[in-house]
């Protein structure tokens, strides 16, 4: 049977939860709420657990318009630590190597963006979604199996750098680096044994006193911006990953329109008018 009503739903996903969790907890609220039993609900593209920002929760009839959802076109800002690598591209894993970074100049950091812009080729990160033989890679990774993921072509309409921190001078004037891998944050552990929602994956921290980038990208649908970071340290001639990132618009919809989490319970409710749509839903076949 089909969904007579729908509505998509714009949340500000927190980071270390999961899309997976965000959707959960709108479809518990929903059903309590509305006295629903069954209804279709899902999300319109994945949000990786350490960024934040806009989620498109597509409820009922609106499930249909995912696809199209999917294919909007994205805008991030987000940081780039400069000097360092990890496993995943970003924080989920520790740092695994350091890298000189002396030689990075504004100059040089411009180069590079150019060639970030129009139609790229990219590897999707192993800790990522993307099937490979029928699997999830982050399975496969996370397991210690290394496979091969096919590069694909995305388009960046825009890549622009917004502020450039050069670091600590005891840092970037050393030629090898060497470190001892710091161990996943106290506070980060603490935290998530005390909030089952969070992520519990371990998180790595920034080493101190590496050169960092802001920057804010719009760009096609598939685009990883772990890997956009993995590569801009290559062309950088050192490494680089992601430690900050939060979507700012899908399409048509901005982060203006998203509602806080912590809010959800509050502003959903049976006597808003604004979604009193939800009370028609009719039960998932």
């Amino acid at each position: 049977m089909a969904e007579k009503a729908g509505m998509v739903i714009a949340v500000d996903k927190p980071r270390q939860w999961s899309s997976f969790q965000v959707v959960n907890k709108l479809k518990w609220h929903i059903k309590r709420t509305f006295g629903l039993k069954k209804f279709k609900i899902g999300h319109a593209g994945t949000l990786d657990p350490l960024a934040s920002g806009l989620l498109l929760v597509c409820v009922g009839s609106a499930t249909k318009q995912i696809e199209q959802l999917q294919a909007g076109i994205k805008e991030y800002s987000g940081t780039m630590v400069l000097g360092a690598t990890t496993p995943c591209y970003d924080l989920e894993q520790a740092v695994d190597r350091l890298y000189p970074t002396r030689h990075i100049t504004a100059e040089l950091i411009e180069t590079a963006r150019r060639q970030f812009v129009g139609d790229i080729e990219q590897v999707p990160p192993m800790f990522s979604a993307v099937k490979v033989d029928g699997q999830r890679a982050y399975i496969s990774a996370r397991d210690g199996e290394a496979v091969a993921i096919e590069p694909k072509t995305v388009t960046v309409y825009d890549f622009a750098i917004t502020a450039f921190r050069p670091g600590s001078e005891t840092q970037s004037n050393v030629d090898e680096p060497t470190f001892e891998p710091p161990r996943p944050s106290a506070v980060d552990s603490q935290a998530s044994s005390r909030n089952p929602q969070l992520y519990r994956n371990p998180q790595g921290e920034v080493p101190g006193g590496l050169p960092q980038i802001d920057f804010r990208i719009a760009c096609s649908k598939g685009t990883y911006i772990r890997s956009i970071a993995r590569d801009f340290g290559l062309a950088l001639g050192s490494g680089a990953f992601l430690s900050e990132l939060r979507r700012e618009r899908i399409g048509d919809y901005t982060l203006a329109d998203a509602l806080a989490l912590d809010d959800i319970e509050e502003i959903i409710t049976a006597d808003n008018p604004r979604f009193h749509c939800l009370g028609e839903l009719r039960p998932q076949s």
